[in-house]
């Protein structure tokens, strides 16, 4: 059998997110323990690490734009930089994502490295979370059902005169300028700078060896991605799959999510000799989950978890249907929007971000006083 590009970027993002997967499991790296851990104890070395790897990330991307490496600016999936502005659909997929992790104990990525540590209740996750994904891609629930109201409310930011809705655009368009590629570079190092600040202004931060090592390492699998399917190899792939007898799957310029691969990885199961479904994110979703097992492994600290009762599982399975459904309305997660979507500095990335956080935290605060109220 032939070896072609699309093998060789398929296991290279294989690759990457085993060893992302390791390192997310030693460390600790969590979007929802990081809310978690600012909401309840006011510690915020989880969340610089968050910050961090958007940090990281972004910088990557003003790199590999300002040389000309990549355009995140054209078709990319999902389409970050869109000029529809989906306000309504960021801000409630958001939302559901941000209390749908809290109930599931963990996010998309979290999920995954959590079934390489032996834990089945995230596994009962990632099987409801990976059917409502699928249903609203690959089904027409989507369409049916939250479409018409997401169209009415959407905003052609290319009718006021803004391109896309990169920050820098955005900003140009509010000042009558134009949005040219220098200024919205400006702007992303100007945020970079701010967000690197933010980061290490706390010494816990600084003296944190894993918070350091965890956003590092995931912000650093952000750019290899873009560059992987952006750059010139990108480009090889997408004409390579032009050409195949069989197209392949999802061959665009992408980085890593965990919301779309899961509704892929679902369509892939339900016909399994059909390679061609084999995609990016699925190699990415099954590459964490090998890197956290190794990991789990080698530490000896692979443990079997089961729920603790029926209630433990409805929790569990109410987050992973609002994961699922919240997170393909939202176009992504606390790894697609919040790391990968801000790292192209979209507005619509930020508003999720912020949305999985306020979801998140209230859900916390109302467990908290629910639990207060009973005792």
């Amino acid at each position: 059998m032939e070896f072609t590009i699309h093998n060789g970027v398929l296991l290279s993002v294989f690759a990457i997110a085993a060893i992302m997967g390791a390192v997310t499991s030693k460390t600790q790296f969590c979007a929802m323990g990081a809310v978690s851990d600012w909401v309840n104890m006011g510690d915020t070395g989880r969340m610089r690490a968050w910050v961090f790897s958007m940090t990281v990330a972004l910088a990557g991307v003003i790199a590999l734009e300002a040389t000309g490496t990549v355009n995140l600016s054209g078709e990319t999936f999902p389409p970050y930089r869109s000029a529809n502005f989906a306000w309504v659909r960021y801000l409630l997929g958001g939302l559901m994502f941000g209390v749908g992790m809290t109930l599931a104990s963990g996010c998309g990525n979290r999920t995954l490295v959590r079934i390489g540590g032996g834990n089945l209740k995230s596994l009962v996750v990632l099987v409801i979370f990976s059917v409502c994904a699928y249903l609203m891609m690959w089904t027409p629930l989507f369409e049916k059902a939250f479409l018409p109201w997401v169209s009415a409310t959407t905003i052609n930011l290319a009718q006021y005169g803004v391109p896309n809705q990169q920050v820098g655009s955005i900003l140009a368009g509010m000042f009558g300028m134009e949005a040219a590629r220098g200024f919205n570079l400006a702007v992303a190092v100007i945020v970079a700078i701010g967000m690197l600040a933010f980061v290490f202004r706390s010494a816990d931060f600084r003296e944190s060896f894993d918070h350091i090592l965890g956003g590092a390492v995931v912000g650093l699998a952000v750019i290899a991605g873009w560059y992987l399917t952006g750059s010139s190899i990108g480009a090889a792939w997408k004409e390579y799959a032009e050409m195949a007898t069989e197209i392949p799957s999802r061959v665009q310029t992408q980085s890593f999510t965990f919301v779309s691969p899961m509704g892929d990885t679902a369509r892939y199961l339900l016909s399994p000799a059909n390679l061609s479904l084999v995609s990016f994110g699925v190699m990415a979703l099954a590459g964490v989950i090998l890197g956290s097992s190794l990991h789990a492994i080698l530490t000896k600290s692979f443990r079997i978890e089961w729920f603790a009762n029926w209630k433990d599982f409805a929790n569990h399975a109410v987050g992973g249907v609002l994961m699922g459904v919240g997170g393909v309305l939202s176009l992504g997660c606390t790894f697609g929007q919040a790391i990968t979507g801000i790292s192209t500095l979209a507005i619509g990335s930020i508003l999720t971000f912020l949305a999985i956080v306020i979801g998140s935290a209230g859900t916390m605060k109302y467990q908290y006083w629910r639990i207060t109220r009973e005792a």
